[in-house]
């Protein structure tokens, strides 16, 4: 990559990382990355509300599209840095600053480069919630897009080596919350009410009894809240929740899953004469590479001289990237952050700038081989 524009993608990654926006919230940050590609490419420039997407379009040539999230998360900044984050409680604890920033250099290197074929570069906001990809993804058959790519950091691997997986890379997921509503009463009067404490307790455990049961691929479901009531010793409370985050290979069989434990929680509520209801949150697809498009990052990386890991197992942790996946055939591949750098989503993680470049590069020879 060109010595003066990593200079800029490094100086454009800390800004980001300073200035931090929670999913759907991402205007700040959107106008920056707009401004940087405005003010250093030739390249077009849309604005698409929430998103945005920069191109250079080539009349009669397939089209290939790359995708970098912007959103932070609800985690404060504990340690100290130059370009620590100055929104209280907020920072980049998954490395969205460093997609951005690297694709934004992606868009630098396009601006040298002779482009043989139609390109799209996609900045979405609200990966973390899942929110975003749907709507990004529908520029794909709009722009009748033809392969498209992403990139993700990754802690444990080596770094700035490229890890790739055929098929299913990270898993499906979506929140759910049962709520069970009874009836307040007394504490010293509970047979006046309906406390849905012991239905919501007896579902966690029949979850549990649901996990054991043998599957066609791996279900997860994590309890992350349990709820009922406050610390009023004098009342016997009369609503309730349980919410937790299932997790399958599929969609499929997330969502037959999810019919079990639907149906084990109308089954108690009406044993206990409760009412029942279910929010879900945070939906996310399987992400799914195509081997197509996995061998074209294989191959870059190859040019590159970069080392290539195989990942045995997908990836637990979900991405939105897979709407992009179901629109037209792609890939994600991941950069080392290095073997003992700080995981994701803790409050030790900064991105590891030292893998822009890699990560730019490969993104520049998968297009010039595309």
């Amino acid at each position: 990559m060109d010595g003066k524009n990593l200079k800029k993608i490094v100086e454009l990654r800390h800004e980001l990382h300073a200035h931090p926006e929670l999913s759907m919230h991402e205007g700040w940050t959107k106008r920056r990355l707009m401004d940087f590609i405005g003010a250093n490419t030739t390249l077009a420039v849309v604005d698409c509300g929430g998103w945005f997407y920069a191109s250079r379009y080539r009349e009669g040539t397939p089209a290939v599209a790359f995708r970098a999230d912007m959103d932070a998360l609800p985690i404060p900044e504990t340690i100290s840095l130059p370009h620590a984050s100055q929104s209280p409680g907020v920072s980049h604890k998954c490395g969205h600053d460093g997609h951005s920033a690297a694709l934004c250099g992606l868009a630098l290197e396009l601006e040298a480069m002779e482009c043989p074929r139609s390109v799209y570069l996609i900045f979405q906001q609200a990966e973390e919630t899942g929110q975003g990809g749907a709507a990004a993804a529908a520029l794909l058959p709009e722009r009748h897009v033809s392969e498209v790519y992403a990139f993700h950091n990754l802690s444990g691997y080596p770094e700035g080596s490229v890890i790739l997986r055929n098929g299913l890379c990270q898993c499906a997921s979506r929140g759910l919350t049962v709520r069970m509503t009874g009836r307040r009463s007394h504490a010293s009067e509970p047979e006046k009410g309906n406390n849905p404490a012991f239905a919501l307790a007896a579902l966690v455990t029949e979850v549990r009894t649901l996990l054991a049961r043998p599957h066609r691929g791996m279900v997860l479901a994590t309890v992350v809240n349990l709820s009922v009531g406050r610390r009023d010793f004098g009342i016997s409370p009369g609503e309730g929740t349980a919410s937790m985050t299932l997790r399958a290979d599929d969609e499929a069989e997330m969502e037959a899953f999810e019919a079990e434990v639907r149906g084990r929680a109308i089954a108690l509520a009406a044993a206990e004469g409760l009412e029942v209801g279910f929010d879900v949150s945070d939906p996310f697809p399987a992400t799914v590479s195509d081997a197509g498009c996995v061998a074209r990052v294989e191959a870059a990386a190859g040019r590159l001289g970069c080392p290539v890991v195989w990942m045995e197992a997908p990836w637990r942790a979900s991405e939105d990237f897979g709407h992009y996946t179901k629109r037209c055939p792609g890939a994600i591949f991941y950069v080392g952050n290095g073997a003992n750098w700080p995981a994701l989503h803790t409050p030790e993680y900064d991105f590891n700038d030292r893998i822009l470049e890699t990560a730019v590069d490969v993104f520049r020879e998968v297009y010039r081989g595309a």
